[in-house]
């Protein structure tokens, strides 16, 4: 059968921003209708935002989109567009996307929604008001090997779940030459690993094991001081913590552990997480992403005592089908694949983004949990989660 795309329907995008989060997702808007044939509708990359004029030229032609502007606002308004991507800096996050959202446009916001728990209730209010679909990218979920373990969870392949552990480590840091970017800075950024990093397996925490109930911390600031971007002779403070460490207490009476940060030496993108239940165990390291470690008590029976591999590359397997065959490998990129995919048939055929994808629901309470991480490493005291 042919099909003819050309007659299908078409959902324009803007894109805010265009460094490593645009490349990824305008990379990922490009490929739907290559994998995810028919696609519910062909993403249309109609205009793209960002603050400098010849990189952001640069990106609309690398990228391909027919115009670019120095002003978002005119970007989210453009008559063409339909879904508005927010992948701008977190101080970026609340304006932009709430306009999008009040406009009527759908959207889909990088992690973490918000600085903080106060901005990120505002989203979700507007979210809830608003008859628009709204996603947060936490592309983590859409990992076909995350997936799949979260059918394990929830089938209860693993029984009752005891202990959930995470960890998210970079090193990038380490140099005290870094230079002092946004990141840095928790008037842009909100806070640093903790909503860099952290968002990240604290909404796989919720994702794969359940709600949150209290949660205890530390963080710490390693080297207080870093050269300016701007002026490399002179340094600014840093003014968000270098690494965080939490224990969490789940609602379902799991407990567990978090840990981020930019200074672990010789880690890039170390994202490893492991659920240990009553029937068995998971582990999942994002470096060896086509790959889940299972660990099944039944096996016991037939003298199998170790982990096995499972290489989740098989048809059966979330998303696989859409891609190579069985043993071929995907790689981080076919996340964001899987998660714009999700999000544009959810506008198409209106379905709900949940529980595959993140809400802002989602996000706003990661925000919360976040918050209270922050606080209990304030007051040295454990802090029960409360959402509102």
């Amino acid at each position: 059968m042919v099909v003819n795309i050309t007659a299908q329907r078409r959902v324009g995008v803007a894109l805010l921003g265009y460094a490593f989060m645009g490349k990824a997702h305008s990379h990922a808007f490009k490929a739907i209708p290559h994998f995810f044939h028919p696609p519910p509708a062909v993403p249309e990359l109609v205009v793209i935002y960002g603050r400098h004029e010849e990189r952001l030229r640069e990106a609309a032609l690398n990228y391909g989109f027919k115009k670019y502007t120095t002003d978002w606002r005119t970007a989210v308004r453009d008559p063409e567009v339909e879904l508005v991507d927010n992948s701008l800096p977190n101080n970026m996050h609340l304006e932009p996307t709430l306009e999008a959202i009040e406009s009527g446009r759908h959207v889909v916001c990088e992690k973490p929604l918000a600085r903080n728990s106060e901005e990120a209730r505002k989203l979700r209010d507007a979210a809830r008001r608003a008859k628009v679909k709204t996603m947060v990218a936490f592309n983590y979920r859409f990992v076909p090997s995350i997936q799949f373990a979260r059918q394990l969870v929830k089938e209860g392949t693993i029984g009752r779940v005891y202990h959930f552990r995470a960890r998210y480590l970079q090193d990038w840091l380490v140099n005290p030459s870094a230079p002092l970017t946004w990141r840095l800075k928790a008037e842009e950024a909100g806070s640093g690993p903790l909503g860099d990093l952290g968002s990240h397996i604290i909404d796989l925490a919720r994702f794969l094991v359940g709600e949150v109930e209290a949660v205890t911390g530390v963080v710490r600031t390693f080297i207080d001081e870093r050269p300016l971007v701007e002026d490399p002779s002179r340094k600014g403070r840093v003014t968000v913590e270098d690494a965080f460490a939490a224990t969490v207490e789940f609602d379902n009476g799991a407990i567990g552990t978090l840990e981020a940060s930019r200074f672990a030496t010789g880690r890039k993108n170390f994202n490893n997480l492991e659920i240990n239940g009553e029937k068995g165990s998971i582990e999942f390291n994002l470096e060896r992403l086509n790959e889940l470690r299972v660990y099944l008590r039944e096996w016991e029976d037939d003298g199998l005592t170790g982990w096995n591999t499972v290489l989740v590359t098989e048809r059966r397997h979330p998303y696989i089908d859409r891609y190579w065959p069985s043993g071929h490998i995907i790689g981080w990129e076919h996340t964001f694949i899987n998660e714009m995919y999700h999000f544009l048939k959810c506008i198409v055929d209106d379905e709900d983004v949940a529980p595959l994808g993140a809400t802002f629901e989602d996000g706003y309470r990661c925000n919360v949990i976040m918050d209270a991480i922050l606080e209990s490493a304030k007051t040295g005291r454990r802090v029960k989660v409360s959402f509102s």
